[in-house]
């Protein structure tokens, strides 16, 4: 009897043990709010970071420069059908890394345990984020188109007026007068930057302006993913890393250098914004370098500013993906006539959306 009471005893002094260190290792295993130092290696992580560096940097040049090249190969020009479906590519690629890629992670930093549950914890920021900057986006879209829309025909039509008022007060001019304006109306729209394909002017500035906002999402998320990348010590995080934004770069510049090639900028303004989205994330894995050693990914702050950003970014790219890349091109009375280009860009669409969520989940 006594022995069956001391085996009793035991069971509910183990069996409370477990219960009063469970809770405590759970949430231990939660809440890794300090930097892991089993798999630092400083020295073999800076050799992968600088070839990270040359890495991103070729893929992101090569792959923004391509679609800038049609006037040489034929393949790459906006009007051939094969431009359309690699476009599509870019553009599931540019989908998945909003939704897959970015999204996630900004979920992931805004509600950590390594915050305060009040705010944030009580509320999904990084969904709310995400659509203000959709949002945002779509205003800046429509504002933008307005204004340069406007101010373009504004111009065309002082135009016109000053030469209305300079050909002459006869009626023996009146029918010139008004053949001479609507040329020089036609002319607004069909020649100079915008004759030799037949693009219309609100064309034009629509492309330009896709072109910018689109850079301006990618730019945004790429820094964030160059500190990342540039703060880490281990080499197996930066390793998949690696060629996961070799990857993301190469398509992301090929969608954005598709933009930039149907907006028809003039060289300087060319070059400007392909170095500049060429240069973002190499410059982004430096400042990470450099930040190494103060650098916290899971300090409070780190996690506040890298989830913001990650969910503005995410949003940004999700809009454009959709609405200036994918909406515009699909719903193209071009596309429509085809169904070989149909099927040919939804198969290509699938095939970056599908590789860039391989990539990014593998990562």
């Amino acid at each position: 009897m006594t022995s069956l009471q001391n085996h009793a005893h035991n069971i509910i002094i183990i069996t409370s043990l477990i219960l009063i260190l469970i809770p405590s290792t759970i949430s231990a295993g939660d809440c890794e709010c300090h930097d892991e130092t089993d798999h630092r290696d400083k020295s073999g992580a800076l050799k992968f970071k600088l070839a990270a560096i040359g890495s991103v940097l070729t893929a992101g040049g090569l792959g923004v420069s391509l679609p800038l090249l049609g006037r040489r190969f034929e393949i790459l020009r906006p009007e051939n059908d094969m431009f359309f479906m690699i476009k599509a590519f870019a553009a599931g690629v540019i989908l998945a890394t909003g939704f897959i890629h970015i999204l996630p992670d900004a979920f992931k930093s805004l509600a950590s345990p390594c915050l305060e549950k009040n705010p944030w914890g009580k509320f999904p920021f990084s969904g709310f984020i995400a659509m203000t900057a959709s949002i945002g986006t779509l205003v800046v879209d429509t504002v933008a188109t307005s204004y340069y829309k406007n101010a373009h025909f504004e111009k065309t039509k002082r135009v016109n007026v000053d030469e209305e008022d300079g050909d002459g007060d006869g009626d023996e001019h009146a029918g010139h007068v008004h053949m001479h304006t609507h040329a020089t109306h036609g002319h607004a729209h069909g020649v100079g930057p915008v004759s030799s394909d037949g693009t219309s002017l609100s064309e034009l500035v629509r492309q330009r302006i896709i072109s910018q906002v689109l850079e301006m999402g990618i730019v945004v998320h790429s820094v964030i993913i160059g500190i990342s990348l540039g703060a880490a010590q281990s080499p197996d995080t930066i390793k998949p890393l690696l060629i996961a934004l070799s990857f993301h770069q190469f398509f992301e510049g090929m969608g954005l250098g598709g933009c930039i090639s149907q907006a028809k900028f003039e060289s300087l303004t060319t070059t400007i914004m392909t170095l500049f989205f060429s240069l973002t994330t190499p410059v982004g894995i430096g400042v990470g370098i450099g930040i190494s050693s103060v650098y916290k990914e899971n300090s409070h702050s780190g996690l506040i500013v890298e989830g913001v950003f990650n969910s503005a970014s995410a949003g940004i790219l999700i809009y454009m993906a959709l609405v200036d890349l994918l909406a515009a091109d699909f719903m193209n009375s071009r596309m429509e006539n085809n169904v070989r280009l149909q099927l040919g860009s939804h198969i290509s669409l699938l095939l970056g959306a599908g590789c860039m969520s391989f990539l990014a989940k593998w990562a």
